[in-house]
C-alpha cells in the first residue's frame, strides 16, 4: 500500500482545523499509509530574516526525507490541477517506483532554496492565497477526493 506523508510547520491552532484534519485523516486511511507529521515552529521566529526562517525550517523538512520519498511542495508557483487531473497525477506517481510521497505545507514565508531543489514537483491549490491553517483541510480533503476519484467511488460527483 502507497505510503502518503503530510509534513506541516507548527501546530494547528483552531479546533476546527484539528476536526477537519481528524475527519480526513481518518477517511485517507481506507486508501493508503497516511502519516501526518507537525514539526515544531521555529522558536523566536519573529526575530529571524525570511530567510534563516526558510533555512532552519528546511532543515526540519530535511531529516524527515528518505531517499525513497517522493518529495511535492504545495507552493503558490506550483502546477494546478484540477481534482481528476490531481488525481491521475497521484496514480502516476505511486507507479514510478517510489514507494512513499511526501507533501510539504511550508512556514509563512514557504520553503528554502534547499527545498526547493530537494523537490520532485511543486503543486498550487489555487491562485488565492489561504492561510497556511486552512491549507492543511483543502489539501487533505482534495487528496482524499483523488483517492476516491481512483477508486471510481461516487465522493467526487455526490
Amino acid at each position: 500500500m502507497l505510503k502518503v506523508r503530510l509534513l506541516q510547520i507548527g501546530k494547528n491552532q483552531e479546533a476546527f482545523i484539528e476536526a477537519g484534519i481528524d475527519f480526513y485523516e481518518k477517511k485517507l486511511k481506507h486508501y493508503c499509509q497516511f502519516e501526518l507529521i507537525t514539526l515544531p515552529s521555529i522558536k523566536n521566529a519573529t526575530n529571524l530574516q525570511q530567510d534563516e526562517l526558510c533555512k532552519r525550517e528546511g532543515a526540519l523538512f530535511q531529516k524527515q526525507l528518505t531517499a525513497k520519498s517522493w518529495v511535492v511542495l504545495l507552493d503558490e508557483r506550483g502546477k494546478k490541477f484540477d481534482s481528476p487531473a490531481f488525481a491521475t497525477e497521484i496514480e502516476k506517481w505511486s507507479v514510478a517506483g517510489r514507494s512513499q510521497i511526501d507533501f510539504l505545507i511550508g512556514g509563512a514565508f514557504g520553503f528554502s532554496d534547499d527545498i526547493y531543489k530537494r523537490a520532485d514537483f511543486q503543486i498550487s491549490l489555487s491562485a488565492m492565497t489561504f492561510s497556511h491553517q486552512l491549507v492543511r483541510i483543502i489539501f487533505l480533503e482534495q487528496l482524499y477526493r483523488a483517492f476516491t476519484i481512483l477508486k471510481n467511488e461516487p465522493y467526487h460527483h455526490a
